[in-house]
């Protein structure tokens, strides 16, 4: 049986965005999992490998919990997904479930360094194209594009040891230092 949540008729977000301007990376996800739905916290399902890789590759000075998904403003790392209203595993949504013009709104408004999708669909559900891992040849509003192995429980088969995982924490350790965050959204 699908798992698949959709928020009532009013279109509340799932999750809330975590945005400012001056932001390293902008982490965008597919929707939120069930697990994270249920919890009210990013990337919160047993399993998930997203908040260990952060510490892992450098982008967070300590293992953030799930639940404390808004301290990463601090470290100029953001959160959103691409399919606000509804939460599920990426095999029960529908095209009709992302907002790909939504995105590119939040792009243009708050202009991260580098958006970084942590899954093949929602990269895919944006550009309108297959993509591949790693650091793409295409810009959004000057923002580097970069499509991570999913960290999700359930795509451990495409993990490859979060090696494009690692590629971006060198990417970003290797930008300039420059702006500083002023506006929340």
């Amino acid at each position: 049986m699908a798992h698949l949540s959709r928020t009532p008729a009013a279109r509340t977000a799932v999750l809330p965005d975590v945005l400012a301007t001056g932001l390293d990376v902008v982490f965008c996800g597919s929707a939120a999992g069930r697990k994270s739905a249920e919890l009210r916290a990013y990337y919160a399902g047993p399993g998930n490998k997203f908040w260990p890789m952060l510490h892992e590759i450098g982008l967070t000075p300590q293992r953030i919990a799930a639940h404390d998904y808004r301290q990463l403003l601090r470290y100029k790392l953001g959160l959103t997904d691409l399919a606000k209203f509804v939460s599920g595993a990426d095999a029960h949504l529908t095209r009709g479930d992302f907002c790909a013009e939504s995105l590119r709104r939040k792009l243009a408004k708050f202009r991260p360094r580098v958006l970084a999708f942590t899954s093949k669909r929602a990269a895919r559900e944006f550009f309108g194209h297959d993509v591949d891992y790693g650091l793409s040849s295409l810009q959004v509003y000057d923002a580097l594009v970069f499509t991570l192995s999913s960290p999700s429980g359930l795509a451990s088969g495409y993990w490859d040891q979060g090696r494009h995982w690692h590629e971006l924490g060198r990417l970003v350790r290797s930008l300039p230092r420059a702006r500083a965050s002023h506006s929340h959204g």
